[in-house]
């Protein structure tokens, strides 16, 4: 009867143990990632806050930054945040756009890594539905951005990319969409080779945009990233030379 038991009693212990080590596992991977994860600095954390020009509201999987007086532009914009970077630091991007009169959507991601978010686009395009939308993003982001934009390019107007490209898997090639790459030339955190390697998955119709003297992280505002160079633009005037990019290129877009 009794030693019966002892091969159950067995296998409960190796099941409670194995699930234990799984848990310090899982427990031990959240610390790494959240030790690892870029926050929003200070200004963007301002940039978060609504006001007389611009909405900021949080919604299904992100946040909507709107203008308050003035008609919407079309078209909207989706973006996806750079891996472990909290979205909050792209609000300066989305206030800017914002403020000149379109309405933007930022990406919140599962474990800040959109590889678990490819879809969160769906959420921000059921919102306007008969509207345009474009959609991109910041590094890795801009990768899954693709990737979405390669599935589901009837529902979109175009692409854009920060320090960011289209991989095989978010090819673009053979879509009738425009797109928007920009870098910066002190970038010392974008696969150069891989960046190049991977334009023959862009459009045709694709415009190439780089910012002299800015870098990786101040596409954000989350403070200086691992192995990124030293820039000669400041933070405020990147991003200026990005909004203008957007605008001219978003000008030309078809619905």
């Amino acid at each position: 009867m009794n030693q019966s038991r002892k091969p159950k009693t067995k296998w409960i212990k190796f099941i409670l143990w194995a699930c234990l080590l799984l848990a310090v596992v899982i427990g031990g991977m959240f610390i790494y990632l959240d030790a690892k994860t870029y926050e929003p600095s200070d200004a963007a954390k301002l940039a978060m806050e609504s006001d007389a020009q611009v909405q900021v509201t949080q919604v299904k999987d992100g946040y909507k930054f709107e203008p308050v007086r003035a008609d919407v532009l079309e078209p909207n914009v989706i973006f996806y945040p750079g891996g472990l970077v909290e979205p909050e630091s792209y609000a300066p991007f989305a206030r800017q756009l914002a403020g000149v009169g379109h309405r933007v959507y930022l990406a919140k991601m599962p474990l800040n890594l959109a590889i678990f978010g490819q879809n969160r686009a769906e959420a921000f395009l059921a919102e306007h539905q008969g509207e345009s939308y474009i959609i991109g993003g910041h590094s890795l982001g801009g990768v899954f951005a693709a990737r979405y934009a390669a599935e589901h390019g009837d529902k979109l107007a175009g692409v854009f990319f920060l320090a960011s490209y289209a991989d095989t898997a978010g090819s673009l090639e053979d879509l009738n969409l425009s797109a928007l790459q920009i870098t910066a030339s002190q970038d010392g955190v974008l696969n150069q080779e891989a960046w190049a390697e991977s334009k023959v998955n862009l459009p045709e119709d694709t415009l190439y945009i780089s910012i002299e003297g800015g870098n990786h992280g101040q596409f954000g505002s989350y403070g200086r990233q691992k192995g990124d160079q030293v820039p000669t633009l400041n933070e405020e005037e990147q991003l200026e030379q990005v909004i203008l990019a957007m605008e001219d290129w978003m000008q030309g877009l078809h619905p």
